[in-house]
């Protein structure tokens, strides 16, 4: 099995023969990871775990150009809607779902959305990166608009070739969901500051994963994104939890498990 992280949470699992894309995202102008549309164009099983920007606003141009199929919940899916016309490639998911791609099984489980902070926006101008992101900021108010998730955020869990992986497209579980434990791989987004590093080591605590594998800490949307220092959370889980390695990969570089 390979797992690669093209910034974001844009994650490409390749297992049994098979190719399953998590979140595609085409960082904005002055983002730390540049990439394009044509990077993705070529996949076709893409799976969306939340609709918020970040997460589904390019997803339109490969239903478009490509010939993916995008699986996802109802929300999402309406927002597709309303960029496409055939929607027949979208298929709707829910928690208790049970997907197979070929020999890939996946199960649906419900996740949580975490918070996002609403006063950035206040403090934007006073970012030295502002006024040379102007377009992205009037962008990015457009989208925060019309991408939403509406809470419904999913949790997905994959198994082949004898392993089980969490994908995580929140840094947040639901408190009343009883989660599988003891994932051979946990992929999670470490994205916000870095005070969030108490809230992923709850995560782990409660999923206790084998290894861990984080996304989109970097700086994808600037002035909105900022990249995240992981070192504090790699000393905490040194401390908490040695037997778990964390793998902070590079972009573009598959990591075998």
């Amino acid at each position: 099995m390979r797992v690669t992280w093209y910034g974001t949470a844009t994650v490409l699992v390749e297992a049994e023969g098979e190719r399953i894309l998590f979140d595609p995202f085409v960082q904005l102008k002055g983002g730390e990871h540049p990439n394009t549309i044509d990077d993705f164009l070529g996949e076709e099983n893409i799976f969306v775990t939340q609709g918020n920007f970040d997460h589904l606003l390019f997803v339109p141009e490969f239903l478009e150009e490509g010939k993916a199929t995008v699986y996802c919940t109802k929300t999402p899916a309406e927002t597709l809607g309303k960029y496409v016309e055939d929607t027949s490639n979208v298929v709707q998911i829910y928690p208790g779902s049970h997907i197979r791609i070929g020999k890939v099984k996946i199960n649906v489980i419900k996740g949580s959305c975490r918070k996002h902070d609403k006063t950035k926006i206040f403090r934007l101008p006073f970012d030295k990166r502002f006024f040379g992101n102007l377009r992205n900021v009037w962008f990015l108010a457009q989208a925060y608009k019309e991408f939403t998730e509406n809470g419904e955020a999913v949790v997905y869990q994959l198994e082949a070739e004898g392993k089980k992986v969490l994908v995580l497209g929140s840094m947040k579980l639901d408190e009343n969901i009883t989660y599988p434990q003891g994932a051979d791989l946990l992929i999670l987004p470490f994205e916000g500051r870095e005070s969030q590093v108490k809230q992923a080591i709850d995560i782990v605590s409660r999923l206790r994963p084998k290894r861990v594998f984080l996304d989109h800490f970097d700086d994808a949307y600037p002035p909105v994104s900022n990249r995240v220092d992981t070192k504090p959370l790699k000393r905490m889980m040194d401390a908490a939890f040695p037997a778990i390695r964390v793998v902070k990969p590079s972009v573009g570089k598959p990591v075998e498990f």
